[in-house]
């Protein structure tokens, strides 16, 4: 009986972890999600910003990536 407490308690810790994981999550991303909900046409879907702005970080990301030891003359 004590174990399956204490495995109840684990499971509700990490039910409200995983929120307030998500709540964090959506309050970094906000700001890019907004700026790409701004620059997309209407016809994006609002379910899909989240998706066009994870595509943009990563192409900037692949850039910045390209375009870094480039500036440092790193070869």
């Amino acid at each position: 009986m004590v174990n399956a407490l204490g495995v109840l308690q684990l499971l509700v810790m990490y039910a409200g972890l995983l929120l307030l994981g998500y709540r964090f999550f959506r309050f970094l991303t906000s700001p890019v999600t907004r700026v790409v909900r701004r620059i997309t046409p209407a016809r994006v879907a609002d379910r899909h910003v989240p998706v066009v702005a994870f595509f943009l970080l990563f192409w900037i990301y692949f850039a910045l990536a390209v375009a870094i030891p480039q500036v440092a003359g790193v070869r």
